[in-house]
């Protein structure tokens, strides 16, 4: 069943969601990135939603045909170029990989090859920078505009296909939750992995590619769109790059280790999945790099310098955390963790299939600074981002603002849930770690 609170927060996004990324583009393209500036002219009478709409550039089908080939080219890549990286790159798990076992109590099998994708895009993108020349560099932020609208499209017919097949020919029925809500079915999703054929599965695609991919590629467009209009890259762009791109390459390295989180594990593909994958996370993951080409800011060399050692520092927490405790369940708790042998709580549980399981909960190292550590290295290194664009506009720094909300509310979430799972022993995890995410503030 669905809370009246829930369901008013779906329609909400629903509603509003769409409009808020409309709104921080044309922010950009029509005011140079001021949010208050936008605000003062509505307030003012000197400017509506609607001529603000009819100054945007419209939809093209030139910019569709081209997104339409990214992609397929996409889909080609993950589908049809088994991965080999794996045997060359040692400690990079690819290839096909087993997922966590689902509420119907299946385990699906998934192609990695994320990091291959990536490779492979970009090294054509760079030859075509330097030798073929087919495409300006600056192709992504030229047609930014017309290019949401393709990306909308494409999110709503991904979201709304998922949806009827939930209720027509779902992938696995007993994997399917109805909540007896159409607006939280559509915005949740129902099938837990819809899939097409035996290797096409829509979660693992759109979560980590197009989008994702593209991440990189926007930004790079943004840095030659910074040389070309000003002759110059600014060492904030630069950071911006180097520090978004280690992210990218953190997730598309670790692709097997994603399996196993909470977007594959629980989360059910919908709208909120599918649309903001493809326009959500392109459009407002970025907003730094599209800051920087309207506002180019050369930062003092002991701002640079702290930027990148918050960025790193973020990312080493971030990364150390999620490996103390991939390592514990790979060792089934038989490891060193900050050079001692780890403790932890034993939990009991049982799934939907009335199978009963053990588990060990890890109190050492980050997890025992705090029940979700990872979170605030992912934070520290969105606050990097940011930061990076100075201080002058409010809207670089809504990525972070986002991420708060985002994690803190995955955070209670993902906990509510460990609670029904465990019982008495998750208030025993609880008792041993009691901060969420800052040792003794919260």
């Amino acid at each position: 069943e669905v809370d009246w609170f829930s369901l008013c927060g779906v329609i909400l996004l629903l509603c509003l969601a769409p409009f808020i990324v409309f709104f921080f583009v044309m922010a950009c393209d029509q005011y140079q990135c001021s949010i208050s500036l936008v605000l003062l002219d509505l307030y003012n009478g000197e400017a509506t939603p609607l001529s603000i709409w009819n100054k945007a550039p419209s939809f093209s089908w030139t910019i569709a045909k081209l997104y339409a080939s990214w992609v397929t080219f996409q889909v080609v890549l993950y589908m049809c170029v088994p991965d080999v990286t794996h045997k060359l790159l040692r400690g990079y798990v690819g290839g096909v990989q087993e997922g966590a076992r689902t509420p119907a109590g299946l385990i699906n099998k998934y192609e990695i090859n994320g990091l291959q994708c990536w490779i492979i895009t970009h090294t054509l993108w760079l030859a075509n920078h330097n030798y073929f020349h087919w495409f300006s560099p600056t192709i992504i932020f030229d047609n930014w505009i017309p290019l949401l609208w393709c990306t909308n499209i494409l999110g709503y017919i991904v979201a709304t296909f998922a949806f009827v097949k939930a209720y027509l020919f779902p992938t696995n029925p007993e994997d399917c939750k109805f909540t007896g809500n159409i607006f939280y079915n559509y915005m949740m999703g129902v099938e837990f992995n819809p899939r097409i054929g035996k290797w096409f599965d829509f979660k693992l695609f759109f979560n980590g590619r197009p989008g994702i991919i593209a991440w990189t590629l926007i930004n790079l467009s943004y840095a030659a769109k910074q040389q070309e209009l000003y002759g110059y890259v600014t060492n904030s762009m630069i950071l911006v790059n180097v520090l978004q791109a280690i992210y990218v390459l953190d997730f598309f390295w670790n692709e097997a280790w994603y399996l196993k989180t909470i977007d594959i594990c629980h989360d059910h593909f919908g709208w909120y999945l599918g649309w903001g994958d493809c326009v959500w996370l392109p459009f407002l993951y970025t907003l730094q790099g599209l800051y920087l080409v309207y506002n180019p800011i050369q930062l003092s060399s002991p701002h640079a310098a702290a930027v990148l050692a918050i960025g790193l520092a973020g990312y080493f927490i971030f990364r150390s955390t999620n490996h103390q405790k991939d390592l514990f369940r790979r060792c089934d708790g038989k490891c060193s963790i900050w050079g001692r042998a780890p403790t932890y709580i034993e939990c009991s549980y049982r799934s939907s299939d009335g199978g009963f399981h053990r588990s060990k909960l890890l109190t050492s190292g980050f997890w025992g600074v705090a029940r979700h550590m990872n979170y605030t290295g992912d934070l520290m290194g969105a606050l990097a981002y940011c930061l990076a664009c100075g201080g002058g506009h409010l809207l670089p720094y809504f990525y972070v603002i986002y991420m708060t909300i985002l994690l803190v509310h995955r955070c209670i979430r993902d906990e509510h849930r460990c609670s029904n799972k465990y019982g008495k022993d998750w208030s025993r995890y609880t008792a041993a770690v009691p901060r969420r995410l800052l040792p003794g503030v919260f």
